[in-house]
């Protein structure tokens, strides 16, 4: 069982400093990371508000996966991450129930974690990442 906080919500968008502008200035959230993460192609940003990060990615290929998930959107929710303490353990249990996943080991993610996606086909349509600090 999935027994952990939301890490964070990620949200594809195609102009980051704008969105990045509304997410600071306006709604008072604080960037606390901004990296590339080349081999996922996107640069991500995390913005904090209270215990909660908003992330959001900014393809680094219009021609990329994540870029035609996004379509002609100025921003789509893209998945929601929960924080686990053992993501190899997790994996295998989940996927000894079943759980179809995208990442059959982890890998490395933005600001420093260990990632690991489970497909929505197994998780009623929603893009689930597990995420280990």
């Amino acid at each position: 069982m999935i027994d952990a906080p939301i890490d964070h919500i990620a949200i594809v968008v195609a102009d980051l400093d704008a969105t990045i502008a509304m997410y600071t200035q306006t709604l008072g959230f604080t960037e606390v990371y901004r990296e590339i993460v080349a081999d996922q192609g996107v640069e991500a940003v995390g913005l904090r508000t209270g215990d909660a990060i908003i992330e959001l990615l900014r393809p680094l290929d219009e021609g990329s996966p994540i870029a035609k998930f996004r379509g002609d959107a100025r921003a789509k929710y893209h998945h929601t991450a929960y924080r686990v303490t053992d993501i190899v353990a997790e994996l295998a249990r989940l996927k000894a129930r079943g759980v179809r996943l995208i990442d059959e080991h982890p890998r490395r993610g933005a600001h420093g974690n260990t990632i690991a996606f489970l497909h929505p086909r197994s998780t009623g349509g929603v893009l689930i990442e597990l995420c280990q600090h």
